[in-house]
């Protein structure tokens, strides 16, 4: 569980940098809007990497900490060249129910071990990346 969990570290560590990159480069008439809701996202997204990290730490293995780490361990991209505030939008929608599908197939394996604290973050994290995509989703409507 704590290596799988790591995976989930990763990829939320890396939505955070990505969400926090976004939120200074984002331009346009959507400015304001799309700068404080991608505030908002990044510092939940830092305190998720924290309660993820500690639970690892729980379950008794260090937490990767390094980018080269949760480089290696992500399964979502980098954001590479400049990007229009609809494109951040999309592909920060799109990272999210990637999160969430990452989490519900974790959550199936934390439920079969009565890992009870997993299970709790993991739910969370699934509820939390769902509304955040809608929210960005309902942007570009």
């Amino acid at each position: 569980m704590a290596h799988s969990l790591s995976n989930v570290l990763a990829d939320t560590y890396l939505l955070y940098l990505k969400t926090q990159n976004f939120h200074w480069n984002v331009q346009g008439n959507l400015f304001y809007g799309i700068h404080n809701l991608l505030e908002e996202q990044y510092k939940e997204l830092a305190a998720a990497v924290d309660d993820i990290a500690e639970q690892i730490r729980v379950l008794g293995l260090p937490a990767p900490g390094s980018f080269r780490e949760f480089m290696n361990l992500s399964s979502l991209s980098e954001a590479k060249g400049s990007y229009d505030a609809e494109e951040m939008i999309a592909e920060l929608a799109e990272d999210h129910l990637t999160l969430a599908a990452a989490a519900t197939k974790l959550l199936q394996q934390a439920e079969r071990n009565n890992d009870i604290s997993s299970v709790e973050i993991l739910s969370g994290r699934i509820s939390c990346h769902e509304k955040q995509s809608w929210m960005l989703k309902s942007i570009l409507r």
